[in-house]
Parts: structure tokens; sequence; C-alpha cells
């Protein structure tokens, strides 16, 4: 198990780039999977989970070439039909959180696919209904293979998938992405009303269309695809990952350091920017990228009514639950107080245990809410021994480390590195003082 030993304390200073948005790389490479001809994807980021997919990819038949750092070259022309039914598929795909994503293209050209329970973070219960009951909706048949443990989605041989109406139980934005990948060959037109309407389904469904899907309403919570017999080669280009953003303001902000964040592209980023407002952070756009000035302190709005401050995860165009993690930490050195509420997940909060162990003054009412009573700078962080339970606690720990006074180390740093490319090189050239052990 790898650690981080971070001496804590120094201040950034300089630029830098985020890396390519991971939920959308996951995305967009599965549905290379929709075509025999190639596909080409830049801005891919070379981080484990993206890697372990395309190894799946790879395994399944699918060549893969890197042309350049991050642009990859995907053809999945020589499908080997026995082993995406088999065993060892199944297990590898189960310990891999986007995995999921690979069911709708293969069900849909090729007719069936397993649906394993998947891995990633253990951040509490993630449903997988929504993906399910929507490719029943297209005429799948599902069973349970118990020797498997997995579910078993297959289409009637000599049949199609076919369209059909659906509205999600929930905005799932995995779901409605393996949907609309599985309904881009179907046969007629499907409607998918409550769907996610993320920058990374936006992205996907250009991908699509690129391909010659015919997909109407894109950016909205109400779809339309109209089937096509078969799907062609197209080049894409993955958006800069706005979780990557936002954890970058989120240091600056807590070592109250000047940083400058390149090509963020501003209009996918949504409510982020605000949120951290509303923590006190101030922000410039300077064109396309943002410039975090230093402050001695941040002062947390109330609302109009003088109420406390909450800070809510929301379906798009709502806040990512991705970055209430970095918020509650910034939060831990603001002057005011604030409530986190983490409606998704009900273990995503827990790693507060280890901020209060450095001295932060945070109560957890629930496994959703925690309110957050900040120091204003007035005490620093004490550093700690840590472990990192999933991507975007990990980085949080991470960022709380890089202001404390003292040597902290974070182990199982590997959850980390599931989400963010080669961190402690780009934030050591910043001014940080990052070693990687192990």
């Amino acid at each position: 198990m790898s650690s981080f030993v971070i001496e804590g304390g120094h201040k950034l200073s300089g630029t830098i780039h985020p890396q390519g948005a991971k939920n959308e790389a996951l995305e967009v490479i599965s549905a290379v999977l929709l075509t025999d001809e190639e596909v080409v994807i830049s801005n891919i980021p070379e981080i484990l989970d993206v890697k372990n997919l395309i190894l799946v990819l790879e395994g399944m038949g699918v060549k893969v070439r890197r042309l350049e750092k991050g642009k990859y070259s995907f053809k999945a022309d020589e499908i080997d039909r026995d082993y995406i039914v088999s065993g060892e598929f199944v297990r590898k795909c189960a310990f891999l959180r986007g995995s999921v994503m690979v069911v709708g293209p293969l069900l849909a050209r090729f007719g069936r696919a397993y649906f394993p329970k998947p891995g990633g973070d253990k951040i509490g219960r993630r449903r997988v209904d929504t993906h399910i009951q929507g490719m029943v909706n297209l005429g799948a048949e599902l069973s349970y293979d118990e020797k498997m443990r997995a579910f078993y989605l297959s289409v009637p041989q000599g049949r199609r998938l076919e369209g059909s109406y659906m509205l999600l139980d929930e905005a799932s934005v995995t779901g409605t992405a393996n949907i609309l990948m599985a309904a881009t060959l179907a046969k007629g037109e499907t409607t998918i009303y409550n769907a996610a309407c993320e920058p990374y389904v936006q992205q996907l469904s250009r991908l699509l269309v690129a391909m010659g899907a015919e997909i109407s309403g894109i950016g909205s919570n109400l779809l339309r695809i109209k089937g096509v017999e078969r799907l062609h080669g197209a080049a894409h280009v993955i958006l800069p990952d706005m979780i990557e953003v936002g954890s970058f303001i989120g240091m600056a902000a807590l070592t109250q350091s000047s940083i400058t964040i390149k090509n963020v592209s501003y209009e996918n980023l949504g409510i982020i920017p605000e949120c951290f407002r509303r923590l006190g952070i101030k922000l410039e756009q300077r064109g396309d990228d943002i410039f975090v000035p230093s402050q001695d302190h941040y002062v947390i709005d109330s609302f109009l009514d003088g109420s406390i401050m909450t800070l809510a995860d929301a379906p798009w165009p709502g806040l990512t639950p991705d970055l209430l993690s970095v918020m509650l930490v910034v939060a831990t050195q603001c002057k005011g107080s604030v409530l986190i509420h983490q409606k998704m997940f009900e273990s995503r909060l827990f790693f507060v245990d280890k901020l209060i162990d450095m001295g932060a003054q945070i109560i957890l009412c629930d496994p959703h809410r925690a309110v957050v009573i900040g120091h204003d700078h007035n005490f620093q962080l004490r550093a700690g021994k840590m472990l990192s339970p999933d991507i975007r606690a990990g980085i949080a720990l991470l960022i709380a480390a890089m202001s404390a006074k003292g040597t902290s180390t974070i182990s199982n740093i590997e959850q980390i590195d599931r989400g963010y490319e080669d961190i402690e090189g780009r934030l050591n050239a910043l001014g940080a003082h990052i070693t990687r052990e192990g």
C-alpha cells in the first residue's frame, strides 16, 4: 500500500492545467464498442480507473493504440464474443465501477451482456436499478446467474432492442449514459425523460451523433433517440475535469495561496464557482481560466433570512456530490458555519473523523449531514496519519494535510490515483511538498 508524506504549511503559486474529465472518459471510451470502425479520443486522463477500463476493453479484443499522451485510437472490430460472457470477464468488471458503462454497448451490438455488481469507492449503496430497468424497457430479457453472481441481459436471437418511452426513477448520470448508448442501435425511437443532463452526458451524446446516431434534446432532461442500423468511426475531445478544477480552487483557499487554473471550460462548470463564492472564496474568470487570489480570510454567506448556509448536492446544473468533500475541508478554515448535506451517498462523510482528529470543528449529524464551524485560520490543522477511503475523500484529506502544521501521512493512495493523474508532481510544481512512498 503506497502513501503520501505531506509537509504542510507551504503556499502554492503558479499555473495548473486540469486533466481530462474522468467520468466523461469512462463513458466515451465504452462507446467505442458500438462500432467496428476506429474511434480516436483525446485528452484522456491517464489515471488508474481509466487505464483499468482500457485493459478490460483490450481483453475483449478491442485494438487500442496510444497515439500520444492522452490520445488513443480504439477499434472494436474483432470482439471475442465468448470472452464477454466468461467468468473471467465478469470478475474483472466486478472490481471496476466504470465497467457498468460497457453493458449498454455490448447488449445493443451483440445481444447479450452480464451486469455484475460494480466495484469502486466504498461510499455507500450505489443502485443499478435504473440501468437494468432501462435495458428491460428496450426489450432485453433479464435473469440472474447464480454461478456468475451477476445479472444477465439478453436479446432473443434474431431480434434487436426496440425503442421505448421511459421515465427514469432517478436522474442517474451513468444510467442515462448506458441507456442512451443502447438506444442508438435499437429499432425505432426511444424517449428518456428525467435524463441526467450533466456535461458528460452531453459530451457522450455529441460523440454518438458524430458516429451517426440521431439524438435530440441534448443538454435537457428529455432525450429522443432514433435508432440506426450501425454507427461509424469518429474523433472526440474530452472536457477538462470539473472535479479537479474545484479541488484546485479548494487547495488555493485552504493554503491561502494564489494560483491560476488554465482552460477550465468555464461554461461547463455550472454552479461550482458560485458554491465556492458562497464560502467566501474570491474567484476571477479570465477568459477560460480561473484566477484564485490569496485571501487572509473568507467569510461564509448566510441566506437572505439570516439562516445558516447549506451546501447540498443536486442533479445538474446543481452541485456535483463529488465536490462536497473538498468544500467541507475548505469550510474548516472559513469564518462562519455551514451545513454540508450529502444526499446521494450515505457513507461519504465518514472521513470527517480524520479531520476532527486534526483539530477541525465538525458535528456529524447523521450519515448525510455535517455542520462545520470554521476556524477563520486562527487555528492551523494538526498533521496526522490517515487512510484514504475513496477518491474524493482522499483528495480532501490531501488538501487538509497541505494546510496542516507538521508532516502528515496518507496511506491507501491508490484510491487517489484512481481519479487524479500525477497529483503530487503537479502540486509540487506549484510549491507543495508531497513525497510518494511505497
